[in-house]
């Protein structure tokens, strides 16, 4: 299993519409980036992914999984690029801001911080636990 971020501003998909998806999921599509699409493409089916609020509260504020792996995405017209589909896991006990992750030593290297505008990353899984206890979760 690999471990990823998934951001979204949440005037336009928040956590909460996720969650009321439920066992069905959701596509997660109009990602126009290459490098983000690429990332989408090596999901799998049982890899979790943060679920992070962009623009507007910039934190990461729950867990989604994914469900089916990459396929056309619907939204694009040229069909060039991918969506995945995931479900709503949970919402983190306290989200996780960008700002805390600044300020963690062990968590520098992150692509939230060095590539701050890529909307699909990969997360180590040393990263994955380390924001886990951050949000109280065991």
């Amino acid at each position: 299993m690999k471990y990823w971020l998934l951001k979204s501003e949440p005037n336009v998909w928040s956590i909460n519409q996720q969650k009321k998806e439920g066992f069905r999921g959701a596509t997660w599509d109009g990602v126009r980036n290459y490098q983000a699409a690429n990332n989408l493409k090596k999901m799998r089916k049982g890899d979790l992914c943060f679920f992070y609020h962009s623009n507007i509260g910039k934190e990461i504020v729950g867990i989604v999984e994914v469900i089916k792996e990459a396929f056309l995405d619907p939204s694009d017209k040229k069909k060039r690029f991918v969506a995945v589909k995931v479900k709503f896991k949970g919402v983190l006990k306290k989200p996780v801001t960008l700002e805390n992750i600044k300020e963690n030593k062990h968590l520098k290297h992150l692509s939230l911080i060095k590539q701050s505008r890529l909307s699909v990353m990969p997360i180590d899984s040393k990263s994955w636990k380390i924001i886990n206890m951050m949000s109280s979760i065991k």
